[in-house]
């Protein structure tokens, strides 16, 4: 025979599942936006850096206000990421665009009077 302590856990058990289930979202949901909030306190640093220090990072003075201007619930930090990544990515583009200084013989090239294979 099952005691009302059993009988009570056995029924509680799929509720507590809906319930935590439900929680689940919400508290990933709070666990963001006080991410969000930390990393806006801490990209409220780079408003006091002097141009030249942003340029040093990839940002522009620009850039941070207009991180800022998005809603309090997004995380600025993401926007500004972005946009040095953006930057560098082009950079790396453009680098390989370029053409070859050094001419290729043969599937080799021809460095210093000296033919290397690769």
């Amino acid at each position: 025979m099952t005691s009302h302590a059993e009988a009570w856990k056995f029924a509680a058990e799929p509720f507590g599942r809906v319930i935590f289930a439900a929680a689940a979202p919400v508290m990933e949901r709070l666990r963001r936006l006080a991410t969000a909030f930390r990393h806006r306190h801490d990209a409220a640093i780079l408003m006091g850096l002097d141009d030249r220090m942003l340029a040093d990072i990839g940002l522009t003075r620009r850039e941070v206000r207009q991180a800022f201007d998005e809603p309090v619930w997004r995380d600025p930090t993401e926007l500004l990421a972005g946009r040095v990544a953006g930057r560098r990515s082009a950079r790396l583009v453009k680098r390989r665009a370029a053409p070859a200084i050094v001419p290729e013989i043969g599937g080799a090239r021809a460095l210093g009077g000296q033919i290397r294979r690769f």
